[in-house]
């Protein structure tokens, strides 16, 4: 997806100008873990459909420069999504979503082979809404953990995941069943009807609740039990925390596997994970998005 974040210098005000900038830069909450997958030193793919266009182009050659290997389907007749991005001066944001092309992957475009060797298959929850891309999102589940890989879903946005109801929501993430759930607090929070977060264990075995500057809760089942902790970071100041979520996703699971494959125990790597994703998010909110040129 294609970001085109306005930041005004100050509030709006109807009917006239306010200064600000205005910057056209890499999107898309899948693409944006991707990135940072690879920037990890994690081996990256990116599933995902962009329109015949030059931001389509520019966005895949983009990919490849963060060393994400691009499963693109080219869509004709359809411009690559975009999402227009208010971001206040207080840093919080509004979205315009047009997604366009990024709404028209089909299950049958995915290919066995590109999960082959996968360890991890992570989707944010816009793939698997509507049709075909919410069938090519499940259909890319099933290949997955045909593959063995393990599969993580992130709520992403309030809108899109309640457009149907609290029910239908909470329908589509037991029937996709994750092994991972990532889930701001206001997430979590709409998909449980205010209740306490720990019910997000009847959906996953793990669950991670992002609370920005207030860290993060991490919940597991263990044996017939559960456990649940904290993990803190450091606030810093930021005027756009756009991807920082996503970014918290590539660390988490990096971190994550890291730990696993050193024989750590399971709130150990755990613990190490969310610490991992804290410092990915920082280095997203304090590396600024460069300019994408469309040339």
């Amino acid at each position: 997806m294609l970001d085109v974040v306005v930041a005004p210098s100050r509030a709006l005000e109807s009917g006239t100008d306010v200064p600000g900038r205005v910057r056209i830069v890499q999107g898309g909450s899948a693409a944006t873990t991707a990135r940072w997958l690879g920037r990890l030193g994690a081996r990256s793919s990116l599933i995902s459909s962009v329109g015949r266009d030059a931001a389509g182009r520019a966005l895949v050659e983009a990919l490849r420069t963060d060393g994400v290997t691009p499963r693109v389907v080219r869509v004709a007749g359809a411009r690559t999504g975009r999402i227009g991005v208010l971001v206040a001066p207080d840093g919080e944001r509004s979205f315009v979503a047009d997604r366009g092309a990024a709404d028209l992957l089909r299950p049958d475009d995915l290919r066995a082979s590109w999960f082959r060797g996968a360890d991890a298959l992570h989707l944010p929850v816009y793939s698997l809404l509507g049709e075909p891309l919410g069938d090519a999102g499940r259909r890319g589940i099933e290949l997955a953990r045909d593959a063995g890989a393990v599969v993580s879903v992130d709520l992403a946005s309030i809108g899109p995941l309640l457009a149907d109801g609290r029910r239908s929501a909470r329908a589509l993430i037991a029937e996709v069943a994750p092994d991972l759930l990532f889930a701001t607090a206001s997430e979590a929070s709409a998909l449980l009807g205010g209740r306490s977060v720990d019910e997000l264990l009847e959906f996953a075995a793990t669950a991670v609740v992002k609370r920005g500057p207030k860290g993060a809760t991490v919940l597991a089942r263990v044996g017939d039990g559960s456990t649940r902790f904290e993990v803190a970071t450091e606030h810093i100041a930021a005027s756009d925390t756009t991807g920082a979520g996503d970014a918290f996703d590539a660390g988490f699971l990096v971190g994550w596997f890291a730990a696993r494959a050193a024989g750590r125990s399971l709130p150990a790597a755990l613990q190490r994970a969310a610490v991992a994703g804290h410092r990915a998010a920082t280095r997203q909110l304090s590396t600024p998005r460069p300019e994408l040129p469309l040339g």
